[in-house]
C-alpha cells in the first residue's frame, strides 16, 4: 500500500512507477523503479519482494533478471542501477550480489545498505 501511494505522490524523483511480478498467471511479487528520466545513473529498484509462499524457489532471481531486463530495454540510457537493503537481510545480500550488484559499504539516511549494478549486456 505504501509503494503504491508513493507512486501517486512521486515523493522522491520524478517517476515512480509500481509493478506486480507474475508467474503463469500468478502474483508472485512487486517492485517499484523510482527514476529520473534521460539519467544515465539514478535508477533504483525499491520495494523488491517476493510473496512468502514463493520464496525460496527461484523466483527472486528470475524476477530480478527479468527487472533488470525491462529496465535495459525501456530505459536505454541507464547505465547504473541501484537499490539498497536491510543490514540483516543475508538472503536478499546474496541474492543481489549473485546477480552483480556491489556493495558501496554506504548507508542510506533509513540505516539500509546501497548496492549498485552497471548494467552490462551479459544479462540479456
Amino acid at each position: 500500500m505504501e509503494s503504491l501511494a508513493f507512486a501517486y505522490i512521486k515523493p522522491w524523483d520524478e517517476a515512480f512507477d509500481p509493478y506486480i511480478i507474475c508467474y503463469e498467471n500468478r502474483i508472485v511479487g512487486f517492485f517499484y523503479l523510482s527514476y529520473t528520466p534521460d539519467s544515465t545513473d539514478n535508477y533504483w529498484i525499491g520495494g523488491f519482494q517476493i510473496d512468502k509462499k514463493y520464496q525460496g524457489k527461484g523466483y527472486g532471481i528470475l524476477a530480478l533478471l527479468e527487472i533488470l531486463k525491462f529496465i535495459s530495454e525501456t530505459h536505454t540510457h541507464c547505465k547504473v542501477v541501484s537499490l539498497t537493503v536491510e543490514k540483516n537481510n543475508e538472503p536478499a545480500r546474496r541474492l543481489y550480489e549473485k546477480v552483480g550488484f556491489i556493495n558501496q559499504n554506504k548507508e542510506n539516511q533509513s540505516g539500509e545498505i546501497i548496492y549498485k549494478l552497471g548494467l552490462e549486456p551479459k544479462y540479456y
